[in-house]
């Protein structure tokens, strides 16, 4: 097990000090941080704690996992690592075209970019 823990169904009160002193009964904690909305700063209910050990972490999953905290069950496990971005998202979308017909320059459009006034004129 890693020494980074995922902190989940967190009481949307909860602050990266509360988080570090509820974990320090369990171990040294390396860090420990609360997730906030970039737009409002609000917590998202959610933290990472670092341990300083593999045996630090098990112990506070094993002792936090499920435990009721500000009238919540707490969900604690080891740390995905995130996952690798991949296209969508920003401003086209994504996926242009890919979605069976429609989408692109003209596709779809009276015969495929011909006739209807669609194709690639519309452009300039």
């Amino acid at each position: 097990m890693g020494k980074k823990l995922y902190i989940g169904n967190l009481s949307y009160d909860v602050t990266s000090s509360d988080l570090e002193t509820m974990l320090s009964a369990h171990g040294t904690v390396q860090s420990a941080e609360v997730i906030t909305d970039r737009a409002t700063g609000r917590s998202k209910g959610f933290g990472f704690v670092e341990m300083d050990s593999d045996e630090e972490a098990r112990a506070a999953v094993a002792a936090l996992d499920g435990q009721d905290h500000g009238g919540r069950a707490l969900t604690v496990n080891e740390a995905k690592p995130r996952a690798p971005r991949t296209g969508g998202g920003g401003y086209g979308g994504g996926g242009r075209g890919g979605s069976g017909g429609g989408g692109g320059y003209g596709g779809g459009r009276g015969g495929g970019g011909g006739g209807g006034g669609g194709g690639r004129r519309d452009r300039y």
